[in-house]
């Protein structure tokens, strides 16, 4: 997301465009309708924590490893192959994203920066900071242009700016835009869909829409499917009002999806079912 010429507030502004408003305005009944539910009063650990099971999942899914749920919650193996490595990477980055929502809005940079070293999870130069000149991405599931370091140097730059001095948009805009613009610059050598995903789960935590962490926008992403998730990243590519209002409703729905899949969670522990 390009800064320059912009207004003092470019992510407030982004609110405005055809469609958001009503996408924010339905994201947050849907998440208020979750946490009205009378099981939150009893079981909201038990939420959270599925919540995160679930999303974990769905990240993973996103990322080349679309295993069944009940086959993440039984593994203790992540180390066997790719995907069980892809899974245990989700799994890992969702666990982390908590203990780091105070670092956020002081230092997104170094999160980011630790959420990549998460998932990787191995030793290597490369590990833990932003990909230098002639570094390759091993992110094959997304096929648009790599920009280049320089771009991604000065981008991240940016996005940090943005954060730390903070915005009246809501919380769905920042999260998509974080989300959008670590897609579209895949700024490490690896792991990038995962660490976006978790970069947007941080931002939905800590901005109170979603404090306790039971709305799994993964869940909605993974459900909306992998071609529509691309195609709407393209949108945000393009950096055309249409595109980035297509990017921004799309991450809404996927909150929403979120908060529905948590939603039937409760039904089902109200039921003694789960």
């Amino acid at each position: 997301m390009s800064t320059t010429g912009a207004t003092a507030d470019p992510l407030a502004a982004l609110g405005s465009l055809p469609g958001v408003a009503e996408s924010v305005e339905s994201v947050r009944k849907a998440v208020d309708r979750v946490y009205g539910h009378r099981i939150m009063r009893r079981r909201s650990t038990a939420i959270t924590s599925e919540a995160a099971l679930r999303g974990a999942r769905g990240s993973a899914a996103l990322s080349g490893a679309d295993w069944a749920l009940e086959e993440v919650r039984r593994r203790t193996d992540f180390g066997a192959d790719d995907e069980a490595r892809v899974v245990g990477s989700a799994l890992r980055l969702t666990a982390e994203a908590g203990q780091l929502l105070s670092i956020w809005r002081q230092s997104p940079l170094r999160v980011l920066a630790r959420l990549h070293l998460v998932a990787a999870a191995t030793p290597g130069d490369d590990v833990g900071r932003p990909r230098q000149a002639g570094e390759s991405v091993d992110e094959p599931l997304i096929e648009l242009p790599l920009p280049s370091a320089d771009e991604v140097s000065g981008r991240l730059d940016g996005l940090s700016e943005l954060v730390i001095a903070g915005s009246a948009a809501p919380a769905l805009v920042t999260a998509a835009v974080v989300h959008g613009e670590l897609l579209a610059l895949r700024p490490f050598t690896s792991h990038n869909g995962l660490v976006a995903r978790t970069a947007e789960r941080i931002v939905l935590i800590g901005s109170g829409l979603d404090p306790k962490s039971i709305c799994p926008a993964e869940v909605g992403h993974a459900t909306l499917g992998r071609a529509a998730y691309l195609g709407a990243l393209e949108g945000y590519v393009s950096g055309t009002p249409e595109g980035m209002a297509a990017w921004i409703t799309h991450c809404g729905r996927a909150v929403e999806l979120g908060a529905r899949e948590s939603t039937a969670v409760c039904e089902a522990l109200q039921r003694g079912a789960a």
